[in-house]
């Protein structure tokens, strides 16, 4: 079991995947501050002086301290249940941002595919429909078992 083990770890696949899992991590760190360090402040900017990030709901008072809260951290240090949309709406935006260049390179990736499928298949359909007889090299239809110009049998 240890050695099937071994074997399926070190197989390129699971090494593979498992590069593209760490590398997509980090990624997700970089797009995560691209999306709420670059592009959120000047879209609250031009929005109205809006940070998303601090936009929330409170839900229920704290039972430590009572409301009006100014942060996302005092609401939740006082005890108090938030819905914190503005957070969402950034995942969102990361999500879009991650999401929308993969598909693309997706989309092109099945397009060169069904580009080479539809060439192998028109490759495969082109069977030639003559031949050359062998004896007076003339050409016949590929099926004829006897030449029509020198009536030789095939």
């Amino acid at each position: 079991m240890l050695k099937e083990f071994k074997e399926f770890a070190m197989r390129g696949n699971v090494i593979d995947m498992a590069i593209g899992i760490v590398i997509g991590a980090a990624f997700g760190t970089i797009v995560g501050s691209l999306v709420s360090d670059m592009l959120m402040p000047p879209l609250g900017l031009l929005i109205g002086s809006l940070d998303f990030s601090s936009l929330f709901v409170v839900l229920k008072e704290g039972t430590q301290t009572p409301g009006p809260y100014m942060t996302i951290d005092a609401a939740k240090n006082a005890g108090a249940v938030t819905l914190n949309y503005g957070k969402f709406v950034n995942t969102i935006v990361n999500f879009i941002i991650i999401a929308f260049p993969i598909f693309l390179l997706v989309r092109t990736i099945n397009k060169l595919k069904r580009k080479e499928e539809a060439l192998a298949a028109a490759k495969a359909s082109a069977e030639p429909t003559t031949k050359q007889c062998p004896f007076c090299y003339s050409t016949i239809h590929v099926k004829a078992v006897k030449c029509a110009s020198c009536s030789s049998e095939l």
